[in-house]
């Protein structure tokens, strides 16, 4: 039992003790150990304040970042719009200048056709001319074999070049 129930002179040592051991942690160790604690609050302050800073930065920078793809995105949107525009409309040119240029060979073709026609008949009506003179001529010869003839042909051929 002696144990469980101190005895006083050992109770007062120990406050003795205890006091003197709290005077020189006081003394020499309290202040230190509160400057290391109150340091190390300032620290764990600015680091968290450090964090909030650095965390908004990013949040802007993100905000900043999808702006510029949002932009980007835009001037894409843009540039192929534009880019369709253009496809279109020189595809449109390219079909009126086709079609410009097919009507001028269909219309050359026809004009060529015509000249070649008008060549053809030309020369059909020379080549009748020519087949008819010989033709008539020959007629002629074998018919106008006696010379009362040939008078009464001329001069009937001459009646009706003066009616004409």
């Amino acid at each position: 039992m002696e144990l469980v129930t101190p005895n006083v002179g050992t109770i007062f040592w120990m406050i003795i003790v205890f006091g003197i051991v709290a005077f020189v942690l006081k003394k020499f160790a309290w202040r230190p150990i509160l400057n290391a604690l109150y340091e190390r609050e300032e620290s764990i302050d600015t680091a968290l304040k450090a964090a909030e800073e650095a965390r908004y930065e990013v949040e802007k920078l993100k905000a900043g970042n999808d702006k510029l793809i949002t932009d980007a995105r835009r001037e894409k949107d843009s540039i192929l719009r534009e880019a369709m525009n253009l496809k279109e409309g020189i595809i449109a040119e390219a079909k009126e200048k086709a079609s410009t240029e097919t009507q001028r060979s269909i219309e050359n073709a026809r004009q060529q056709i015509q000249n070649e026609k008008d060549k053809a008949i030309n020369e059909m009506k020379k080549q009748m001319t020519e087949i008819s003179f010989l033709i008539a001529e020959k007629i002629i010869r074998k018919e106008m074999a006696d010379p009362k003839e040939h008078q009464q042909l001329v001069s009937e051929l001459l009646d009706e070049i003066k009616l004409n």
